[in-house]
């Protein structure tokens, strides 16, 4: 059993309170809620009562808030808020505006947020709730996601993003001190095919016999590592683009692996598109193609 003294006071209590506290009045309290000056009057005795503080100072013709119904009155307005936002958005009330994205983590990190300040420049009225996936995303009924894998192209509402080439990257102060690649520390990212051994082959060469490759289920840390000058990373445009531009990373070599992997957009379906939906995509395909 629930202790009354912890348990949340019933939401109808909650709303007199805030009511009679914004308008320092019980009877325009309960013209805002449709109810009469003594209901509202018994519900807010009642919250006292199960919150042991008295939440107003009751004078013949008007009322004022103790110190304790000073403090709590934000507290209940701001989960109100909550509340408000949280179902306006379930019901669709924000829908226009609002857009969820589901996005591969290293897209969202290394090409989506050095850009999102442009897009809130050109559409400053569109909010995102963006949700990472290491692989593939969960399946959602709104809002698009970002995909990284292969051959999704037949697929419906799936449109291809990319045509990268892998190569390895890594700092200008590695680069500078490199010898021979493959006495250095090798990073990659797991389950891809355009690898450290698919890249060596291209070069006529192969792995040492033993050499083992530091794997990570994303590029957020193969990256990141060649970033902090632990050794070399396999990289490809759409990632390291921005980075070998601002010369953070470096191509130490120029031979290439085409890459049967590639980001992808799963829009929704035609009656799910809105307004959001429709101009991120736009926004999204004149950024990248």
């Amino acid at each position: 059993m629930q202790d009354p003294r912890t348990s949340l006071p019933p939401l109808n209590w909650l709303r007199a309170f805030e009511s009679a506290a914004r308008n320092l009045s019980f009877t325009a309290a309960a013209s805002d809620l449709n109810m009469t000056q003594s209901a509202v009057s018994q519900q807010i005795k009642s919250l006292e009562q199960r919150l042991g503080r008295t939440l107003f100072i009751r004078r013949t013709r008007s009322i004022e808030l103790t110190d304790a119904g000073l403090s709590y009155l934000p507290v209940v307005q701001e989960a109100f808020e909550v509340l408000t936002t949280g179902t306006r958005m379930m019901t669709g009330g924000d829908r226009g505006k609002i857009l969820a994205i589901q996005c591969n983590l290293a897209f969202s990190v290394f090409w989506l947020a050095p850009r999102l300040g442009r897009l809130c420049d050109q559409h400053p009225w569109l909010i995102l709730n963006i949700s990472t996936a290491t692989w593939d995303p969960e399946p959602q009924t709104d809002g698009l996601e970002i995909r990284f894998g292969r051959n999704l192209e037949k697929r419906h509402n799936v449109q291809r993003l990319n045509h990268d080439t892998s190569f390895p990257v890594c700092t200008p102060e590695f680069a500078g001190r490199l010898s021979d690649w493959r006495e250095a520390n090798l990073f990659d990212c797991t389950g891809i095919q355009a690898n450290w051994e698919i890249w060596a082959r291209q070069r006529g060469e192969t792995l040492p016999e033993g050499k083992l490759v530091n794997l990570a289920t994303t590029y957020c840390v193969s990256l990141s590592a060649a970033r902090a000058g632990a050794g070399l990373a396999m990289g490809h445009e759409t990632l390291t683009g921005d980075l070998l531009k601002e010369g953070t990373l470096v191509r130490p070599h120029e031979e290439a692996v085409a890459m049967e992997e590639a980001y992808y957009l799963v829009e929704p379906p035609e009656h799910e598109v809105t307004p959001a939906t429709r101009t991120f995509c736009d926004w999204l395909l004149a950024e990248l193609l």
